[in-house]
């Protein structure tokens, strides 16, 4: 089925849920904590991955390069993930959603090789601009972790690219949790732990972490192993129309006309936008 479907399906996948987890952690924050609603997102993503991937064989046939290549994954997981939850914590999400495509705007222009990529390219960021309504913040923390999370989803694509051609794709994503795992299992476990004697809570915790790191990062994968890099950096700009309809189902809030603007736009330039051929 991964190679029958086109991976512009596996990429909208993964549009949805992107912001369908974080929108639900953020109601978790206060009974768990940021960091702890961080750990048990990544814990519920390296169990289960574990159980389908198992991390250990895929380390020990895995060559020094691959390796180096999985660790630096795993490590880019691990704090993207925490820095995205301190930043929610602090700013509105369409702040954090702004910063974060800015990064993903410089990976698309990395790969562009004509007029019409950059006129695409342009007009989908116009789109993004008008329904993200950027604001800025006097939370210099806040910005701090805004902006580290968007340098890290700039190393999530490279990186994430560059397993996915090397055609270790879920597997490789499963070893790279599993690192991820480890590097914040003495940050946020004790914020984790009020999760472990509220089974509702639990329950809750375990869905936000397979909506946000389980879904999301295997059509990632797949969607990655057969678009070029700049093609999928683009594409991301379809992430503020999954949070517009997300926040019309989850959080009741009806976009404005300028909204509806941007995401004309943004699907306008989504669809101009011509693949190139090597990267």
């Amino acid at each position: 089925m991964a190679d029958a479907l086109p991976p512009h399906v596996w990429f909208c996948v993964s549009a949805v849920f992107h912001y369908l987890g974080p929108a639900f952690a953020v109601l978790l924050f206060a009974q768990v904590g940021v960091l702890g609603m961080a750990w048990l997102r990544i814990a519920t993503a390296a169990v289960i991955f574990a159980s389908l991937t198992r991390p250990w064989r895929v380390f020990a046939q895995a060559d020094r390069a691959q390796r180096l290549l999985l660790l630096a994954f795993g490590a880019c997981l691990a704090v993207m993930n925490c820095s995205f939850y301190l930043a929610l914590d602090r700013l509105p999400i369409s702040l954090v959603a702004a910063i974060e495509f800015v990064g993903t705007i410089a990976v698309a222009l990395v790969g562009l090789r004509s007029r019409r990529n950059f006129a695409a390219l342009a007009v989908a960021v116009a789109g993004t601009l008008l329904l993200i309504d950027v604001k800025w913040s006097s939370d210099p923390i806040g910005l701090f972790w805004a902006f580290l999370n968007g340098a890290l989803f700039v190393g999530y694509i490279v990186i994430g690219h560059r397993v996915a051609q090397a055609g270790i794709g879920i597997a490789g994503l499963g070893a790279a949790m599993a690192v991820a795992l480890l590097i914040v299992l003495p940050i946020g476990f004790r914020e984790a732990l009020p999760a472990f004697w509220s089974p509702q809570l639990l329950v809750a915790a375990i869905g936000v972490g397979v909506c946000s790191s389980v879904i999301p990062y295997i059509c990632d994968q797949l969607a990655m192993a057969r678009l070029p890099r700049a093609s999928f950096a683009l594409m991301l700009s379809l992430l503020p129309l999954t949070a517009t309809l997300i926040g019309v189902i989850v959080l009741r809030q009806v976009p404005s006309v300028t909204d509806c603007i941007g995401i004309a736009l943004v699907i306008a330039g989504v669809a101009f936008h011509k693949p190139a051929a090597n990267t």
